[in-house]
């Protein structure tokens, strides 16, 4: 699908701001409505946007931690890695995982109330046998940026 850079500036914008009415998204990326909506309608189609959701402040909501687990694999054959990819997803605490090159398999960032928590967690999994040879943990201590995908800079545009 072909963007051009107001079909990028919408996404940029809803990234940001997914409740933005429409009138005021039409506004800031120069359009009427109409042909902003059917441009959202279009996008939407395409799969480029997935869903629309909150942004919750969890330091406002509860105590919890963030961790950042690095996952090697005793195995690397391909059911190996679906076990341990289905196991996972039982576990509502991981709140992303990535399968990752060089010398480790995983990336995985787990949301939870305490250390203790997590610890149940990592343990729960070497105990079901789901082919977990080692894991290193980094706990967050401060969150110094999060930010959507610079999307005019993935595609080589600049923004509007």
């Amino acid at each position: 699908m072909a963007l051009d850079p107001r079909d990028i500036r919408i996404l940029e914008v809803l990234t940001s701001e997914g409740r933005i009415s429409k009138s005021e998204l039409a506004r800031r990326v120069n359009l009427s409505p109409s042909p902003c909506w059917e441009r959202i309608k279009r996008l939407e189609k395409a799969g480029l946007i997935k869903g629309y959701h909150a942004e919750i402040d969890l330091v406002r909501l509860s105590v919890h931690v963030v961790i950042f687990v690095v996952l090697e694999l005793e195995s690397h054959r391909a059911e190996n890695f679906r076990i341990f990819e289905n196991a996972i997803e039982k576990y509502p605490e991981v709140t992303g995982c990535w399968a990752i090159g060089g010398g480790v398999d995983y990336l995985m960032q787990v949301v939870t109330l305490d250390i203790n928590s997590y610890q149940r967690m990592i343990d729960e999994l070497l105990e079901a046998k789901v082919g977990l040879k080692r894991y290193f943990t980094y706990v967050v201590t401060k969150e110094v940026k999060s930010a959507a995908p610079a999307l005019a800079h993935l595609l080589g545009q600049q923004s509007e």
